[in-house]
C-alpha cells in the first residue's frame, strides 16, 4: 500500500498591518514540511484565504512556497474562480510560478448546471500541463460535483484528483470504486474513514498546528495496525472539533500559530480574530491532542 498523502491547507501568513509575510510563509512551509512530514501544501485555498487576497498575492504565495520547499514536497495553488476566464488566468500565473498542482474548486455563487460545472473544469484543464484537483464542497459553492460528472471528469489526462469535502461517502465510495481518482479527505474528522475506504490521503487544515499527529494517524493505518490509527484519531477528535465546529478553520489555525510562536498574524476581514475564550480552548484542546498522542517512525513510501 502506498504511504498516505498528507497535504496541509496552509494559511496565508500576514504581517500585524495585514500584508503578505513572505518570509513567514517560507518558514511555516518548510516546518510543515521538515518538521510535520507534510508532502504537499495547498497554498491559496480556503484556509489560505483565497477571498480576499488578490491575484498578485496568489501568485507571490505559490512561488516562495515552491522556492523553499517545492524541491521536497508538492505544491498545489488554489486556482478556484466563479469565473472561468479568471480561473484559467490564475492557473497559468501558478504553474508559472512552480506549482506542480492546481486546486480548482466547483463555480460558486452562479449555481451552474452539471454541464457547466463539467466544462469550467475540462477548460481549465485544457489550458495547462499540470493536473488538476477537483475541490467538491457544495456547503460553500452551493454546486456539488454529481457522480456522473465526476466519472466524466476523471477521462481526462490532467483531472487526477478531488478534494473531498462533501460529506457524502457513498458518492465517494462509488467514484472511487469506479475511476483512478485520488481522493484526499478535505475534512479532517473523515481523514481516517476515508483513507479506510480507498483515499490517497487527505488536505488538512488541522495539520497547520498538529501534522505530525496527523500523519501518525495516517502512519498507523498505512503500518496495517488499524486500532491505533483509530485511538489516535479519536485522540485528535477533540481538536479538530474546536478547530472547525464552531469558527472558520483559518481563524481558529491562525490563532493557535499565534499561541505557537509560529507565522500566521491576523486574518482579513470579513473574517475576525479569535477571542481570549476561543483562544484558551483551542490552546487546551491542542495540549491535549499534542500529549496523547506521539509520532510513529516513518512508513516506507511503496
Amino acid at each position: 500500500m502506498p504511504r498516505s498523502h498528507l497535504a496541509c491547507a496552509m494559511v496565508t501568513p500576514f504581517t500585524r498591518n495585514g500584508g503578505l509575510d513572505l518570509p513567514g510563509t517560507q518558514h511555516l512551509a518548510a516546518a510543515l514540511v521538515d518538521e510535520g512530514g507534510c508532502d504537499g501544501l495547498v497554498v491559496g485555498g480556503t484556509t489560505g484565504e483565497s477571498p480576499t487576497t488578490s491575484d498578485a498575492e496568489k501568485t507571490a504565495v505559490v512561488q516562495a512556497v515552491a522556492e523553499a520547499v517545492g524541491g521536497r514536497a508538492r505544491i498545489v495553488a488554489g486556482v478556484g474562480s466563479n469565473d472561468t476566464r479568471h480561473a484559467i488566468a490564475l492557473a497559468h500565473a501558478a504553474e508559472k510560478a512552480g506549482a506542480h498542482e492546481l486546486l480548482v474548486v466547483t463555480p460558486y455563487y452562479s449555481r451552474p448546471p452539471q454541464e457547466a460545472v463539467e466544462a469550467h473544469f475540462r477548460m481549465v484543464a485544457d489550458a495547462v500541463g499540470i493536473p488538476l484537483m477537483l475541490y467538491d464542497i457544495p456547503v460553500r459553492t452551493g454546486v456539488a460535483l454529481s457522480y456522473d460528472t465526476l466519472c466524466r471528469l476523471a477521462e481526462h489526462p490532467r483531472v487526477t484528483g478531488v478534494k473531498d469535502c462533501a460529506y457524502d461517502l457513498m458518492k465517494s465510495a462509488r467514484t472511487m470504486a469506479a475511476t483512478g481518482l485520488a481522493y484526499h479527505s478535505g475534512c479532517d474528522e473523515l481523514n481516517l474513514p476515508l483513507r479506510a475506504i480507498g483515499a490517497a490521503g487527505c488536505v488538512s487544515t488541522v495539520a497547520n498546528v498538529a501534522a505530525r499527529e496527523v500523519r501518525g494517524v495516517l502512519d498507523a493505518y498505512d503500518a496495517g495496525d488499524p486500532d491505533e490509527a483509530a485511538r489516535r484519531h479519536l485522540a485528535l477528535t477533540p481538536l479538530i472539533d474546536a478547530m472547525m465546529s464552531r469558527l472558520p478553520g483559518t481563524v481558529t489555525a491562525k490563532a493557535l500559530l499565534g499561541t505557537l510562536g509560529r507565522p500566521g498574524g491576523p486574518v482579513r476581514p470579513p473574517l475576525f480574530e479569535a477571542d481570549a475564550t476561543v483562544e484558551a480552548g483551542l490552546a487546551d484542546a491542542y495540549a491535549s491532542a499534542t500529549c496523547s498522542t506521539s509520532p510513529l517512525p516513518a512508513q516506507p513510501v511503496g
